[in-house]
């Protein structure tokens, strides 16, 4: 584990990371991390809202699915705009 942490390209990363400068990579790193957690939340709701009437694992499945349609284009559009912020 030390010698992945120490390599050149994951200790540039970390340090990209740990300062908030975006490129491609920790652009897609954060575009990633930002669809996990909308489906987490879209699979909580889709169980609040419809669990009992079709299934809580169903609706669990549903809201993973479609939570996704609507936060992506967000996290994209916040991703660019912090990129033109931080450049102006």
């Amino acid at each position: 584990m030390r010698d992945i942490l120490s390599a050149p390209n994951v200790s540039d990363f970390l340090q990209n990371m740990l300062a908030g400068d975006l490129n491609i990579v920790t652009g897609l790193l954060w575009l990633v991390l930002a669809t996990v957690v909308s489906m987490i939340g879209g699979a909580i709701g889709g169980m609040i809202l419809a669990g009992k009437d079709i299934g809580y694992s169903f609706s669990a499945m549903l809201g993973a699915l479609f939570a996704p349609a609507g936060a992506i284009p967000a996290i994209l559009l916040g991703l660019v705009i912090l990129t033109l912020w931080t450049n102006f």
